[in-house]
């Protein structure tokens, strides 16, 4: 459980910077050299290199060698995990919403006075 909140912190630190989830955006639709990305935002390499190691940390990237170059690819399991974690509290929220509409609605017919003719 432990282990699991510590991913799940990695995870939402990791996207809480808009760069890196754009990098992941881009990174989901085809794998890209760390360059290619340097190039794409007119950051340098090591600034790039900073924000991938932060989406390797949380297990949303991983790299892999081809050539010289470094490819940057996407690893969905984690994201699950923060899916996961979001939609428990989803279901949580929707049956709490799903009672207060009942209770608001119960009161309402309550509240309806009859008709006199």
């Amino acid at each position: 459980m432990v282990e699991r909140n510590m991913q799940l912190d990695l995870l939402f630190a990791a996207l809480a910077d808009s760069t890196r989830r754009n990098i992941l955006a881009q990174v989901a639709e085809a794998e890209m050299s760390i360059g290619a990305i340097a190039r794409h935002y007119g950051l340098t390499f090591a600034a790039i290199s900073k924000h991938i190691k932060v989406l390797e940390k949380a297990n949303l990237v991983s790299k892999r060698r081809s050539g010289k170059e470094q490819l940057v690819v996407i690893v969905p399991d984690s994201i699950d995990i923060a899916q996961e974690h979001i939609a428990r509290y989803a279901r949580m929220w929707q049956q709490r919403f799903d009672k207060l509409e009942s209770l608001l609605i119960s009161n309402e017919i309550g509240e309806q006075e009859p008709e006199h003719e």
